[in-house]
Parts: structure tokens; C-alpha cells; sequence
């Protein structure tokens, strides 16, 4: 009957031993498992909207002064997609002088704003896409921007020119800056609407 006793105590102080061990286990699985997902959290970085991207590049501080100034970060923050063909510093550095900072003027609001948006799309456009309508359309395509007007885009020498309602050109730059809500193609002059 000792035998019985004892060797009961010990099956019992085993299974004890075992189902707590199996406890520890499962909570050192568990907090090894958390510690991933929270690694991964950490490294995924999500890429910023139009204004952030252009706010994080110094060389559209103009650009971003003046959507400030027209109250369109907002707008250009939002779901979209968009397409922006956004105008540098030295792209607005080669206006007049004294246009730039009299569109940044309270009274010039609504002139900035038709400016602005006439460098926007709705929807997302990449180089290649432009291209290939360039392309498929007999070297010539025409957008309709946000502001109402059109831009008529084609090529030359492999580059995107963007040509305005006054007859008015630029050159994309630099293609296909990603944004979370669309994406920007710099270019080298400020296109102006009719």
C-alpha cells in the first residue's frame, strides 16, 4: 500500500511537472511570437501622401509653400489617386520676377489655386503608362487636369514634355516619385492655364 502511495505521489508530481513545464513552454512560443509580430511592425514604413513626399524634398519648397498658401494640402493628402506634375524651384524660379511671391498673396488665392490644380490628375498615371498613350495616340496626349483645362504631353528625345493652353512647355525630370496616393513626376517649368 506504501508502494501504491508513493508511486501515486510521484505520477502525480510528474504530471504537475509536465503540465507546468508545457505551461512555460506555451507562454515562452507565445511571447516569442509576439516579439516577431512587433519586429515586423516596427521595419514596415508606410510611404507618405503627395505633400509629404514634396515635403520632404527640398526642392519643391516652393511648391509646398504655395498648396499651403491655396489651403490644397488637405486635398492633395486625401485618398485620390493622383498625378502630379510638380513644378521644382528652379521651375518656378524662372517665372517674372515678383510672380511668385504675388501669388502667394491672400487677394491671389483663387489665381495660385487654378495654377496649382492645372499641375494635377485625377488617377494615377506612372511614366510608362504616359508613354505608351503618347505613343498609341500619334505622339500626342491629351489630360484633362483637376483645374478644368488641358495639357497636351509628348515626346522628345525619349522625355515627357508637357505642353500648356498657351503653348507653354516643360520636361518631366524626374518620373514616377511614389506617393501612397499617387505619384509625382517633376518637371523643369511651371505650366499655366488659359
Amino acid at each position: 500500500m506504501k508502494t501504491i502511495k508513493t508511486l501515486s505521489i510521484l505520477a502525480l508530481s510528474t504530471f504537475l511537472f509536465v503540465g507546468c513545464g508545457d505551461k512555460k513552454k506555451d507562454n515562452t512560443e507565445e511571447t516569442t511570437e509576439v516579439e516577431e509580430v512587433m519586429e515586423v511592425e516596427e521595419v514596415v514604413e508606410e510611404t507618405p501622401n503627395i505633400v509629404g513626399v514634396a515635403s520632404g524634398n527640398d526642392n519643391f519648397s516652393t511648391l509646398v509653400t504655395a498648396v499651403v498658401a491655396a489651403d490644397l494640402a488637405e486635398t492633395l493628402s486625401g485618398e485620390g489617386p493622383f498625378t502630379v506634375f510638380a513644378p521644382t524651384n528652379d521651375a518656378f524660379a524662372k517665372l517674372p520676377e515678383g510672380t511668385v511671391e504675388t501669388l502667394l498673396l491672400p487677394e491671389s488665392k483663387d489665381q495660385l489655386t487654378g495654377i496649382l490644380t492645372y499641375h494635377v490628375v485625377a488617377g494615377k498615371f506612372e511614366a510608362g503608362a504616359v508613354i505608351d498613350a503618347i505613343t498609341n495616340n500619334d505622339g500626342k496626349f491629351t489630360v484633362t487636369t483637376v483645374q478644368g483645362g488641358s495639357i497636351d504631353l509628348s515626346l522628345n528625345d525619349g522625355k515627357v514634355v508637357l505642353t500648356d493652353a498657351n503653348g507653354g512647355s516643360s520636361t518631366v525630370a524626374i518620373a514616377d516619385v511614389a506617393a501612397s496616393n499617387g505619384v509625382i513626376h517633376a518637371i523643369d517649368t511651371v505650366v499655366m492655364p488659359k
